[in-house]
């Protein structure tokens, strides 16, 4: 099955020019063509479309995985713990097991997904936390040193789009459909507000997150 996802702007990556009405072809897992919207649309008529406002851009990978996934609790609402991770102190009293290290992870994961983020970086040494990743469809990245600042879910703060994006949307490379949208006008809209802004995230071709 053949999917066209176009958005105002797309930032290819990789060094290449951004593209005014782009978009992007997937085909099956695979990303088959990124082209202006009207020439994919005129090659391919019988593609499904799926228009997004904003930028599209490859996917993300935050730096932070044990420490987000491995080192933080991400409460259940019916919990009544409140919205955001626990860790430290507060966590020890929790009482973790590992299904509910799977729980949390795969909140965690969801929370990632509504940032942009495709991969994460670091050992996950807890295998309910590295099911939740992966069975998503999101990759575990090599870390050669720990990154500054505090954790945080946005993969943005602190980086630039380069410097935070997986790998560029370059389809003669044969690499996986996987990218998201944020609903900001351009690069430097997405970097002063920051990754909360992601309306979509595709991996694998797979629509993993919408804002609905």
């Amino acid at each position: 099955m053949l999917t066209i996802h176009t958005a105002d702007l797309l930032i290819p990556g990789g060094g290449r020019t951004p593209l005014p009405g782009g978009a992007v072809l997937v085909e099956g897992r695979q990303l088959a063509a990124v082209e202006v919207y009207e020439e994919l649309t005129a090659a391919h008529p019988t593609a499904r479309v799926r228009r997004w406002p904003g930028v599209l851009t490859p996917g993300l990978v935050n730096p932070y995985g044990p420490e987000l996934l491995e080192q933080a609790y991400h409460p259940d609402p019916r919990e009544d713990l409140g919205s955001e991770p626990i860790s430290g102190e507060a966590l020890k009293s929790l009482g973790m097991t590992d299904a509910r290290w799977g729980a949390s992870a795969r909140r965690g994961v969801q929370r990632m997904l509504a940032h942009g983020t495709v991969a994460v970086a670091g050992d996950l040494r807890r295998p309910a936390v590295a099911d939740a990743v992966y069975r998503v469809g999101m990759t575990s990245e090599e870390r050669f040193e720990d990154p500054p600042g505090p954790p945080t879910l946005d993969p943005l703060i602190g980086r630039s789009l380069a410097e935070a994006i997986l790998f560029p949307l370059m389809p003669d490379m044969g690499i996986a459909a996987t990218f998201t949208v944020f609903d900001v006008p351009d690069e430097a809209a997405l970097t002063r507000r920051g990754a909360g802004t992601c309306v979509a995230t595709v991996i694998s071709g797979r629509l993993m997150y919408r804002r609905r």
